[in-house]
């Protein structure tokens, strides 16, 4: 029996996962995004062109059948804009791409709630992209939630019930927004999106999984920011782990096969929240200078730090991942030492397990140093192109997490991938 794979990330997003999706898609028959929204931010680059994917899967480019399932957060607006891009890039994309009936959709009152909702936390605001994603999830929980199929069924009447709520709830958040331009706006998308291929998209993964046909499931965020088992609550509002790609597609858990899990040979993380090996020194800027490590969808500076392995052990155990692969390693090339966190030190005892409440605890990184490669590793074509050093600190952290690495990026550029164990 075909099984679907998941390709995911293991620290706080950012991990290269669009890259990723894109180099491995050749090996499929289809790609299908299982959470999050456009507050994904996946970048892809080749033939010396860059460009950011938001909700539309990673495989746009390379395989001939794309899905947005039912656990993906769609803003009509902002798809338009980004599906209107690609097809300047010469991809017919109305013929690739199937849209779940059962993704919720973004009003322009979702995007007003979240501004409010942060301004209302004050200093306590988690950072969120403003994209309207918790909001529009949070309606998905309470049961008042506007489904894509729900264009096709009384839409009127949805719409206006799921407006005329938002508004009193801005009203007693103090807030009284003119929402014409805006809906004008949305409305306009929305005839947009009704002309893409809406469809079950659970009973189509399902059938051609039935039929041999072989599925790649690509996530959005991090395993840190799920919002069961991340650092809570400084986290997304969906499920970003494995089992995610369960319910966000429609599939059960026997139906999974291999589980990629993306990691960077360092860490960054956006917004607040905790962040035990982050670096506040010029180690940490040479990092962020050297990585470009801005996000792609809010531009923001991610903050930046040594590889946790600990935060990885635990992503690796909740995610059932068998093969990792590691990012950005070039990032590390002019480090004589390199850093890697192997445990806690908390109230004076040494642990190493992630905490309940991260946030809430004085975390002391314990750290285990090695020797740097100095060696330019962006024209490593092969594992034989690897310095001793680079290849000892691979081993040292597949031996930590007890999974073998597999791919290793050596630059940004989709050609700058090392395949180091077979596929």
């Amino acid at each position: 029996m075909v099984k679907a794979d998941v390709l995911l990330g293991l620290q706080w997003g950012d991990e290269g996962k669009g890259k990723i999706v894109d180099v491995l898609t050749p090996r499929y028959d289809a790609v299908a995004r299982f959470q999050g929204g456009p507050n994904a931010g996946h970048t892809l680059e080749f033939d010396n062109k860059k460009v950011v994917l938001r909700s539309i899967p990673s495989g746009i480019f390379l395989c001939r059948t794309n899905i947005i399932g039912g656990g993906v957060v769609l803003d009509p607006v902002l798809f338009m804009q980004e599906a209107k891009e690609i097809e300047n890039n010469g991809i017919d994309l109305h013929k690739i791409l199937k849209i779940s009936k059962k993704a919720h959709l973004i009003l322009p009152t979702h995007r007003l709630l979240d501004a409010a909702n942060e301004k209302a936390k004050g200093a306590s605001k988690i950072g969120t992209t403003g994209k309207g994603i918790g909001p529009t999830y949070t309606d998905k929980i309470s049961r008042n939630g506007l489904r894509v199929g729900d264009l096709f069924d009384r839409f009127g009447e949805k719409y206006e019930r799921c407006l005329n709520r938002h508004l009193d709830m801005l009203r007693r958040l103090g807030e009284t927004p003119e929402t014409a331009a805006l809906e004008r706006q949305w409305l306009d998308a929305v005839e947009y999106l009704k002309g893409y291929d809406i469809i079950d998209s659970e009973y189509y993964i399902n059938e051609m999984l039935d039929n041999g046909r072989s599925l790649l499931c690509e996530g959005a965020q991090g395993t840190m920011l799920d919002v069961d088992y991340g650092s809570y609550p400084f986290v997304t509002s969906s499920n970003t782990v494995c089992a995610g790609a369960c319910t966000g597609l429609g599939i059960s858990p026997h139906r999974i096969g291999e589980v990629y899990g993306i990691f960077k040979a360092y860490c960054t993380r956006v917004g607040a929240g905790p962040f035990p090996t982050e670096l506040f020194d010029e180690t940490g800027k040479h990092l962020r200078d050297l990585g470009h490590e801005y996000g792609a969808v809010t531009g923001r500076e991610r903050r930046c730090g040594w590889i946790d392995l600990v935060a990885l052990r635990y992503s690796v155990m909740i995610n059932g991942v068998t093969r990792l692969i590691m990012m950005k390693s070039d990032v590390l090339d002019g480090f004589g030492t390199v850093r890697a966190c192997t445990a806690y030190e908390i109230d004076g005892k040494v642990t190493d397990r992630f905490p309940f409440d991260a946030d809430a605890v004085d975390i002391k990184p314990v750290y285990t140093d090695m020797p740097g490669w100095n060696t330019d590793l962006t024209k490593a074509t092969k594992p034989e192109d690897f310095p001793a050093e680079f290849k000892a600190y691979i081993a040292f952290i597949e031996k930590y997490l007890g999974v073998p690495v597999h791919i290793v990026s050596v630059g940004p550029d989709r050609t700058q991938t090392v395949v180091v164990r077979d596929l």
